[in-house]
């Protein structure tokens, strides 16, 4: 479930092979960039979000969104290139009704064209999350009523290919977990491949307000599960990119299942039920907040015990705590966390391997932010390495 809180966090995705490539996702809740000598690597900035149903209104003139793609240039290093991107977690209307008949494919794909004119971006990021179901909405609309979605995604792609040519830039956001990869069939990435410059796969929020029990929401071995599944379903690995998330998230534990996680140190525990089984409503028993802002003044004490007592669980590859007083288990990036998914083994990829994107990349965007975490001691790993 990709931000499932609007505006709480801030991504950083890396190409893993090839020429560089570092983006980053500029929100208009976190309208914040550090200062410019610590955003020379980032090639790419996505300034998020556009409603997708703006692009389906015949003549449409108006394209909202927090600033100006000028004003965003502006603070990065000339040549970096500024994308918009459209959707994001609960925007799923607009791209059912514009993917639905060639017409209206169309019709999506022109105004997205005029749009990438008169704003003076160098392209735009799908963020459809999902085609084929899974979405805020799956509690209300069953799955099995979106299924032509799934041919239909790759068709909507090709049609805003076709409509801003070959020189404009064109990404999607996707799913990290494999259990929202419905439209991620091979047949489809091999069209994708031939429409997009790249996918920013959403290794992050891995573990959401649908899960049960406790995990990484950001972890390396959930990460490389998501990040294979499309290198073997056929894209092309100089395509991929993987996302860091700069927030932490809290989830609260089920105090019945005490035993069980005190025996595990807190990795795999009995969550509280987290959505409305009936709607999928938050249930306001999980959460996240970025580095940037306040602590949550009910959260502040344990959010502190989680900063100093944290631990870092090398079979899962994340940092988390788990707060047994208060039941809440807490889950994050530390720059060290960072510095472990650096480099990713090389049977993941085919060819030769050549990542110029460095974990020192990705920690110093970081710490621009007031409270991104700085741990310099390794802490005793819980588990075995892993391989």
């Amino acid at each position: 479930m990709s931000r499932f809180v609007l505006g709480l966090w801030l991504l950083f995705a890396l190409q893993l092979i090839e020429a560089k490539r570092c983006i980053m996702y500029l929100t208009g809740q976190h309208d914040v960039v550090p200062e410019i000598n610590m955003v020379q690597d980032v090639t790419h900035v996505i300034m998020a979000f556009m409603h997708s149903s703006a692009f389906n209104v015949p003549g449409a003139t108006e394209w909202r969104l927090f600033s100006t793609v000028e004003e965003v240039r502006s603070k990065f290093v000339p040549g970096t290139a500024v994308m918009i991107a459209i959707g994001g977690w609960g925007d799923m209307e607009g791209f059912s009704k514009a993917a639905a008949t060639p017409r209206s494919r169309k019709l999506f794909a022109q105004n997205i064209r005029k749009m990438i004119r008169e704003t003076g971006a160098d392209g735009v990021d799908i963020d459809w999350e999902y085609p084929g179901g899974n979405g805020d909405d799956y509690k209300r609309i069953q799955n099995f009523e979106k299924i032509w979605e799934i041919d239909a995604y790759p068709k909507l792609l090709a049609e805003i290919r076709n409509a801003l040519g070959p020189k404009k830039l064109i990404s999607a956001a996707v799913p990290g977990l494999q259990r929202d990869m419905i439209a991620f069939t091979e047949a489809n990435l091999h069209q994708l491949d031939e429409c997009l410059d790249f996918l920013n796969i959403m290794t992050y929020d891995l573990m959401n307000r649908r899960d049960n029990v406790t995990r990484h929401h950001t972890g390396v071995q959930l990460s490389r599960e998501g990040l294979k599944s499309y290198l073997n379903h056929g894209i092309a690995s100089s395509k991929a990119n993987l996302g860091f998330a700069f927030y932490i998230k809290w989830i609260k534990t089920d105090p019945g299942d005490d035993s069980r996680c005190l025996s595990q140190k807190g990795i795999g525990c009995k969550t509280m039920l987290l959505e409305d089984p009936v709607t999928g409503a938050d249930l306001g028993l999980s959460g996240s907040f970025s580095w940037h802002d306040p602590v949550p003044p009910e959260l502040a004490a344990s959010f502190n015990k989680a900063m100093m007592r944290g631990s870092y669980d090398s079979h899962g590859g994340g940092q988390f705590f788990w707060d047994q007083e208060e039941n809440i288990f807490w889950t994050w990036d530390t720059p060290d966390a960072i510095r472990r998914k650096f480099p990713f083994p090389d049977h993941l990829f085919s060819g030769k391997k050549n990542c110029d994107v460095k974990a020192e990349d990705v920690v110093e965007l970081g710490q621009g932010y007031k409270n991104f975490p700085s741990v310099v001691k390794w802490p005793e790993p819980l588990r075995e390495e892993i391989e």
